[in-house]
């Protein structure tokens, strides 16, 4: 018993493979039925069109000797001599499969040939146009259940009158019976084709519906502490691959949301532990003198205030692949720049240089992008001495802007260049209490976000040039404001 408490005939009669296949087979079904009709009244008609031709071939080749022939006996046309006619027809011609000739004179019965496929006797319908005046055709059914098509014709003297009657019968159970034989064939071809077709449509439906169970089985499979499955994608184009491209992009949303989330619950429990057991000792120990107290409340004070500036940059780093972390508007890269100077110059007393101003109009963040270049701009700060040169400049070309922040300080390591813009990490040479390490993680965030990178160009002792580039239009699935 499946886990829902349905049968398992039920489970399968409800399968969407269940369904195509049924769906196939009434489409199927419905077309061969189709297709059996057509056909039969085709090889019907088609045998009809061979029975009339037949007839008509028989009385063109009577009326042929009856209007220039000539009596073999005599060698005289025949004049009014209507028996003469008959006798030398039914002795020259022999009756095809199935057909029958009956001759009357003076509306009585004269002579019949008869083909060897057809009883000998007289048929009433036919004896009924003994004393036709004129050319008649139809079908009848006989008694025991043969039906005939016929084609009677008179067959005048010289003055005009009607001496004698001609008549063609053709027994058409013969052809009926192959139309039978042909459709029975037909029937159990289509029979064969449909069970084989059936078969194949099973498995293609199995195959064209397999990313959809590879689907359910990676949905299945999917647990908190595992977003790693993906659905194999085959195609290019079809519904099915998109279906699975779609699904796989949802999965990687998730993974990096949950990466995000457990990477900011492991950054905040590991970075805000320090402070609180600072905090809990400095509580623990004091007493009541107050200049001890004060010292400890300024402590506590600061504690909590670089907890607070903690939890705010590990709330934007785990903004950061949120779709609204950026909210894009047309900034002037002049205006931008020099204010970014005027910022970054505040920070500390140093020689404070601004090299190169790059001038047009660019699509970015423009609280963001200060955000970063504030960042730089400490980090040179945290790394240099007052009175070194700092150096922040701006540069559009080829559809990039690049803002960058130069030190004379003493240089990033070739071996920590990769390491400095991962979280909490600080270089060993680094001021102690300075910053928690997520300044460098937050520009190279701030950039990516922008469809951009970050660059660092350091040697030991010789400084360190950090360069935010940035497109000048926004990714798509940014919409400026």
């Amino acid at each position: 018993m499946p886990p829902d408490g349905e049968p398992p005939r039920g489970r399968f009669f409800a399968s969407a493979r269940a369904r195509i296949l049924a769906s196939y087979l009434i489409l199927l079904l419905f077309s061969t039925a189709v297709g059996t009709i057509v056909l039969r009244e085709v090889l019907l008609a088609r045998a009809g069109e061979r029975v009339d031709d037949a007839l008509v071939q028989e009385i063109e080749e009577f009326r042929k000797l009856a209007d220039i022939g000539r009596n073999p006996e005599t060698a005289e046309p025949f004049g009014d001599d209507v028996r003469a006619i008959f006798d030398v027809f039914l002795v020259r011609n022999i009756p095809a499969e199935a057909e029958a000739f009956y001759t009357y004179a003076n509306g009585e019965f004269y002579d019949a040939s008869y083909a060897p496929t057809v009883e000998e006797r007289q048929l009433p319908q036919i004896r009924a146009l003994a004393d036709t005046t004129i050319p008649r055709r139809g079908e009848f059914e006989t008694e025991d259940q043969k039906r005939f098509r016929y084609v009677a014709v008179p067959v005048d003297d010289r003055s005009g009158d009607p001496v004698g009657v001609f008549a063609v019968a053709i027994d058409l159970s013969t052809e009926l019976d192959e139309v039978n034989e042909a459709l029975q064939i037909a029937v159990g071809v289509n029979i064969g084709v449909l069970i084989l077709a059936s078969m194949l449509a099973w498995v293609i439906a199995g195959r064209v519906l397999l990313p959809l169970r590879l689907l359910r089985d990676t949905a299945r499979s999917i647990s908190e502490s595992d977003l790693t499955r993906r659905i194999p994608v085959e195609g290019e184009t079809d519904e099915l691959a998109d279906l699975a491209r779609t699904f796989n992009e949802m999965l990687d949303r998730l993974e990096e949301a949950f990466a995000s989330q457990k990477s900011f619950i492991s950054d905040a429990g590991h970075e805000l532990r320090t402070p609180i057991t600072i905090i809990r000792g400095h509580l623990d120990v004091m007493g009541d003198d107050p200049e001890e107290r004060r010292e400890t409340l300024d402590l506590v004070r600061d504690e909590l205030d670089r907890m607070s500036r903690l939890v705010n940059d590990l709330l934007l780093l785990a903004k950061a692949s949120r779709p609204d972390f950026l909210q894009p508007e047309t900034v002037d890269l002049d205006d931008l720049t020099r204010e970014l100077y005027a910022k970054a110059s505040a920070l500390a007393q140093r020689d404070w240089r601004l090299s190169s101003v790059g001038t047009g109009r660019i699509v970015a963040d423009r609280q963001r992008v200060t955000q970063a270049l504030m960042n730089l701009s400490q980090n040179a700060v945290t790394h240099t001495m007052s009175g070194d040169a700092v150096e922040l400049g701006s540069k559009l070309q080829n559809g990039l802007v690049r803002f960058w922040v130069k030190d004379t300080g003493p240089g990033v390591p070739e071996h920590e260049q990769q390491r400095i813009f991962e979280r909490f990490v600080r270089l060993d040479r680094a001021p102690a209490g300075e910053g928690a390490g997520l300044g460098l993680a937050i520009t190279q965030a701030v950039a990516e976000a922008h469809g951009g990178r970050v660059e660092l160009d350091s040697r030991p002792g010789e400084g360190a040039r950090f360069t935010v580039i940035i497109p000048t239009e926004p990714p798509q699935e940014v919409t400026p404001r």
